[in-house]
């Protein structure tokens, strides 16, 4: 008997309940988007509806390893208090026989509306398959109904290979545009654009931008927007080659920056710059919020890296949100928003204004933690300074600043990263390192000198916590501000 969607949808709440009862929760994130229970990767359709943030994400909702791709649902008044929503999409239908792969939501006149990809297997064991894309919409923000018209666009241009995914669409004047992550015949990345007048007939412009043979094979979870004056271009590269401190994770995420015309789809663009350098940041997504800011969101987590708490029943999570801006350099800087500091609950004044030499520990057994640390570089002799999150038995993340090096280094090879537990990134800090750092039960998220360096990475402690503890390496350093706050636990 094929089951309707609804059955679909039913089904898949009723194995997560049922999964959700068998959970362990020693890893289990406080205050991130993670799905009541089993697998999640990307961010999905993030979008402002009704006053309220909506956001989804890929998941499988039977099962803690990826399987046939659902799009799980959260929501928030603040960004900040997230509460779990019914599955929204299941696949099946013949439009998404074999997933509802990643992608957008536009508020279309009080319609919201997903775009996704419906993806279909022609060999599975070879892992061959076709794309074509697709709509669903929803009168109140909960439940989706499928359009009739799907697919919407049904294949990808004569010159392209089967990767064919992950729709952005957005507005501009009176059309809708749709970007999506392609691959040539012949397997050079690119992004491609396409432009709609109803979201439901879509024609094919051209591309937007495609790699000259040394960013990778195929452009995943592409994201196009406009930022202080500029063009922006977010990409998900498969297949770039390690070079010294870049790229040194499986696939990477970063951006394409310069001017864009709509008339001709012409992008003009520099570099490609990586957005976060530690190992666990992906597939990022954005969107423009009531007040003007545009915020993004990745999956924290890394294809084919170690994910300890698929054992506890649960796999995946979302980064904190992060407001993106641009330094007068146009770099994309990422910064948590405002709303974070509605986590905090008893703050921490360690110290201010006094230097160290050797170490110094905070003792705390938190396990949710907002940590404030400034160095005053000019009044630093020390030849490294940094933190260590301490744990018992020896366990400890490692944050470190070379100072004549100008290179920021997070080892987490001691809390559950035994191998390739290290990521380095440069940072011109100037006279201060000011570092802004969100610690949950298995994860860290750092912001450097306000955004000018990230890295965000999986952490998997055996042990109690310690405490927070600053260290300075050949010489003294002087600490103008030491301050942690405990974050509340918002699925408590």
């Amino acid at each position: 008997m094929m089951l309707t969607t609804n059955n679909r949808l039913q089904q898949a709440e009723e194995a997560l309940q049922k999964a959700k009862e068998k959970l362990n929760e020693r890893y289990r994130l406080g205050y991130h988007i993670v799905a009541p229970a089993n697998w999640i990767n990307d961010p999905n359709g993030l979008v402002q509806f009704k006053g309220e943030y909506h956001v989804f994400y890929q998941h499988h909702p039977y099962d803690e390893n990826w399987g046939p791709m659902h799009w799980g649902h959260a929501k928030s008044k603040d960004l900040v208090h997230w509460e779990h929503l019914p599955v929204a999409l299941a696949p099946g239908d013949a439009c998404d026989k074999d997933g509802c792969f990643s992608g957008s939501a536009v508020d279309n006149d009080g319609e919201l509306t997903l775009i996704y990809t419906g993806h279909h297997y022609t060999d599975k064991e070879k892992d061959l398959f076709t794309q074509n894309q697709n709509i669903a919409v929803s009168q109140d923000g909960v439940t989706f109904e499928k359009a009739e018209e799907n697919p919407v666009i049904a294949e990808p241009p004569a010159d392209s290979a089967h990767h064919f995914r992950d729709p952005k669409v957005w507005k501009h004047g009176d059309s809708w545009y749709m970007i999506l992550g392609n691959a040539t015949k012949d397997e050079v990345g690119r992004v491609i654009l396409y432009r709609s007048a109803d979201l439901r007939k879509w024609e094919y412009i051209g591309v937007l931008a495609q790699s000259e043979g040394t960013l990778g094979y195929m452009w995943e979870c592409p994201d196009f927007f406009e930022l202080d004056g500029k063009h922006v271009l977010l990409i998900s590269p498969q297949g770039l080659e390690a070079e010294g401190d870049l790229y040194n994770n499986r696939f990477q995420t970063g951006y394409l920056i310069g001017e864009y015309d709509y008339e001709t789809n012409k992008f003009s663009h520099g570099e490609f710059i990586e957005m976060d350098n530690g190992h666990d940041f992906y597939a990022v997504q954005t969107l423009k919020d009531d007040k003007g800011r545009r915020i993004a969101i990745g999956w924290m987590d890394m294809w084919e890296s170690n994910m300890p708490t698929k054992e506890d029943g649960w796999c995946g999570a979302l980064t904190l949100p992060r407001e993106l801006t641009l330094d007068k350099r146009n770099k994309v800087l990422m910064n948590p928003v405002d709303e974070l500091t509605l986590l905090r609950e008893t703050e921490h004044k360690v110290f201010a204004n006094q230097s160290i030499s050797g170490n110094y520990l905070a003792k705390t057994n938190q396990d949710l933690i907002e940590l404030k640390v400034e160095f005053d570089l000019t009044k630093t002799t020390a030849q490294a300074v940094g933190f260590k999150i301490r744990g018992l038995d020896q366990e400890e993340t490692v944050l470190r600043y070379q100072v004549k090096d100008q290179k920021l280094v997070l080892d987490c090879t001691k809390h559950g990263k035994k191998e390739d537990g290290i990521r380095r990134t440069a940072l011109e800090a100037g006279d201060r390192l000011s570092l802004r750092v969100f610690i949950d039960r298995s994860s860290v998220e750092i912001f450097a000198n306000e955004g000018q360096a990230t890295m965000t990475s999986r952490i998997y402690p055996q042990h109690e916590r310690l405490g927070i503890e600053l260290f300075a390496e050949d010489g003294d350093a002087q600490v103008s501000e030491f301050t942690y706050w405990s974050l509340k636990d918002i699925w408590k």
